[in-house]
């Protein structure tokens, strides 16, 4: 996997250099003036160690000294986010997702109000994607994450799950049974065998709240990009909207990137695709994103792409449209406001969205 990790990396942030027009490490070449006359900078960081994914904030400030400050802020809040919603690794002091999975059919876990609400945002979700993003996915979705990092590990011996593991599994995914009591702060997954999966909303979801956590302390001019979930505050220092370029995921294609677009102070642009994070088993790409119908990974789309005001929204819907039919997430997309998207087959063909086209850029 580390090998994946690496090349989605190096690719990430060459797209942020080329289309940002960021300088890594430092101060562009020319400062641009606020109405208080202060000379505004670029000034970038990039961090590999939240939400397993490469991050890359960009702001617009005075001087190195304000936008390392700003950064620590940010940095310190994704963290936080990132510890609370981990399925994988305990902290001291902090009960998270994975104490909830530890306790299943056991007893209630009082938690911090940060899962809660993330949480009841999960069940949302699910009911307004119809089930096509269920966080409650946790037992069938940790069996195709152990065969991936076998697959990855020792790729002579990879394999997929058998379906008949994967439809026992299946048995233990009723997220009617993700008991979350608002009142008492606590939740309790009401099986034994179940347990929570919260990937396809907690890294929205977290770059959301972080977003609008920096707004309440002034903050503004900055572009978050934490993994494929791009998000930004006010604009670029010169009043124009943030350009962004969406990744191809056609990893081997000489362009790097599939379209340009442009968001307006509080958008996003958020994508899911098979490029992601995958193994091969006999020359076949099976990708992380599960259909919950098929108990497979979805196989229309290379990738999806969403734009729309809030992050956390984003991330489920990418998820889901990227499990849906082109007809199906066509007419779904029509019924949203203010969301669009794009849909990339695997031979780069493009669909979109009514509106999708008046975002991008040449």
């Amino acid at each position: 996997m580390k090998h994946f990790k690496l090349i989605s990396v190096i690719i990430i942030l060459a797209l942020i250099a080329i289309i940002i027009g960021v300088q890594y490490g430092g101060r562009s070449k020319a400062g641009i003036k606020d109405d208080s006359d202060a000379v505004l900078n670029k000034y970038t960081v990039n961090f590999l160690d939240v939400f397993d994914t490469s991050t890359d904030i960009t702001g617009f400030t005075t001087s190195q000294e304000e936008f390392d400050k700003e950064a620590s802020v940010i940095k310190e809040q994704l963290t936080y986010y990132n510890n609370l919603y981990d399925i994988y690794n305990d902290y001291d002091g902090i009960d998270n997702i994975k104490t909830i999975n530890d306790n299943a059919g056991n007893e209630p876990v009082k938690v911090n109000s940060d899962i809660i609400d993330m949480l009841q945002f999960g069940k949302e979700m699910y009911t307004l994607t119809d089930g096509k993003v269920n966080i409650a996915m946790g037992s069938v979705l940790k069996i195709w994450h152990e065969y991936r990092e076998e697959g990855l590990n020792n790729p002579e011996a990879a394999s997929v799950p058998p379906l008949s593991d994967l439809q026992e599994a299946a048995k233990h995914c009723d997220i009617n049974k993700l008991i979350i009591d608002k009142e008492n702060g606590t939740v309790y997954l009401d099986d034994a065998d179940m347990s929570l999966d919260v990937g396809s909303i907690a890294k929205g979801y977290a770059v959301q709240r972080v977003l609008e956590y920096c707004k309440t302390k002034g903050m503004d001019n900055i572009l978050f990009s934490v993994g494929g979930n791009i998000a930004g505050l006010g604009t670029r220092a010169d009043g124009e909207n943030f350009k962004i370029a969406i990744q191809n995921p056609d990893l081997e294609s000489a362009n790097p990137y599939i379209e340009k677009v442009e968001i307006a102070d509080g958008q996003c642009v958020v994508s899911s695709g098979d490029y992601q994070r995958f193994y091969e088993v006999d020359g076949k790409r099976y990708c992380h994103i599960i259909n919950p119908d098929t108990l497979f990974p979805a196989e229309s789309f290379a990738g999806v792409s969403v734009i729309t005001d809030d992050s956390a929204k984003a991330d489920a819907l990418s998820t889901a449209l990227f499990n849906m039919t082109i007809e199906e997430g066509q007419a779904f997309v029509e019924k949203l406001d203010n969301v669009e998207a794009m849909w990339v087959y695997h031979d780069g063909t493009k669909e979109y969205s009514k509106n999708f086209k008046d975002s991008i850029i040449e």
